[in-house]
């Protein structure tokens, strides 16, 4: 994982060395727990403060770390000839919840079941993945 994620972010750049040599152990750290805080990652509290102040730090940006990171696959992409499928998240999240406005309303869907009445329950779900899959062609 860790030849990887190196790989992918090859390409970022800062305007000073010493951020670069930080952004990269900062990588090594991440990419080596993966999935875990930044405390538990860095394992003591000078690296966690350190990784804090480098993230913090207003010479580093987003912008700069992404740029690289959307890079990797764009080369990628311009090296294969054809077809490319882009595949998505197949996840989808289904919050039901009286306001919809606090995370956004996807579309109402039945419950399965009807009311003492007779109509079919519907419930509103909220902050909804669909799933995608475009073809991207030459």
């Amino acid at each position: 994982m860790r030849i990887w994620i190196d790989q992918e972010l090859a390409g970022c750049e800062f305007a000073d060395e010493r951020l670069g040599k930080r952004f990269g152990m900062l990588r090594g750290q991440l990419s080596k727990d993966i999935g875990r805080t930044i405390p538990l990652a860095c394992g003591d509290w000078a690296a966690t403060k350190a990784a804090y102040r480098f993230l913090d730090n207003d010479c580093v940006s987003e912008a700069e770390i992404l740029a690289a990171h959307f890079q990797a696959p764009r080369e990628r992409f311009i090296a294969v000839e054809g077809l490319v499928l882009v595949l998505h998240d197949t996840t989808e999240f289904s919050f039901t919840r009286e306001d919809t406005q606090a995370i956004g309303l996807a579309k109402k869907v039945a419950k399965g079941h009807k009311d003492k009445t007779g109509r079919q329950r519907m419930h509103t779900v909220c902050g909804s993945r669909r799933r995608r899959c475009r073809r991207l062609c030459r």
